[in-house]
């Protein structure tokens, strides 16, 4: 088994043997499952260590604090997130955008709803570091812009790019909405969520 990339700057050091990655992966593993018993203030390093099994170094061995810990999930799930995408859109027709919004939309109702710690931790940690920009959906909308030009058969342009972004964002505050009221996501919420971001990105993509 060859080097595994560091391609997580919350690390603070990258695992090179597969045993490490597993280990890696045990660790966040563990603080998505807590994430969704405890919640954030409540999470610590400790209890993450003792539900990974692992010495409370190992955690702090990849991670100063809870926060890199965290913002560490957020970039899996990102990576989890266009991955589904990707496959999805592998099996649409490439003139056929609503079709790619919805795939779109869908796996993020998926995710929300099936993942561990994804409800409170999606792309990006729900309190932003004090004193920082938090550009979560910036990250996501960068990445389905070029996932959405790839399948479209165009490049990601600015146009595209901004109108991505702020459909990300509009997508994001009703979501959240969708899901402060019914845990499940209320479905009214996310047909009017799917009929804004369709009619909006119709003006781009038509």
């Amino acid at each position: 088994m060859g080097p595994v990339p560091h391609v997580n700057p919350n690390l603070r050091r990258a695992p090179v043997q597969q045993r490490s990655a597993d280990r890696l992966a045990r660790i966040l593993d563990s603080c998505a499952g807590l994430l969704d018993e405890t919640g954030y203030e409540q999470l610590t390093t400790r209890a993450v260590a003792e539900r990974a099994d692992v010495p409370i170094g190992s955690v702090y061995r990849f991670f100063s604090n809870k926060r890199a810990l965290v913002d560490a999930l957020a970039l899996r799930n990102l990576d989890t997130y266009a991955d589904r995408i990707a496959a999805r859109l592998a099996d649409l027709p490439a003139d056929d955008w609503r079709a790619a919004i919805d795939a779109v939309l869908d796996e993020y109702l998926a995710m929300k709803r099936s993942v561990p710690g994804f409800a409170l931790v999606d792309f990006g940690p729900p309190f932003p570091a004090e004193g920082a920009v938090d550009d979560a959906n910036r990250r996501l909308a960068d990445r389905l812009a070029v996932l959405l030009a790839g399948h479209l058969g165009r490049r990601p342009d600015e146009v595209l790019s901004r109108a991505i972004l702020v459909s990300v964002e509009a997508a994001d505050a009703l979501l959240q909405l969708a899901f402060r009221t019914q845990p499940s996501g209320d479905a009214a919420i996310v047909a009017e969520t799917r009929t804004l971001v369709r009619s909006y990105l119709a003006r781009t993509l038509d």
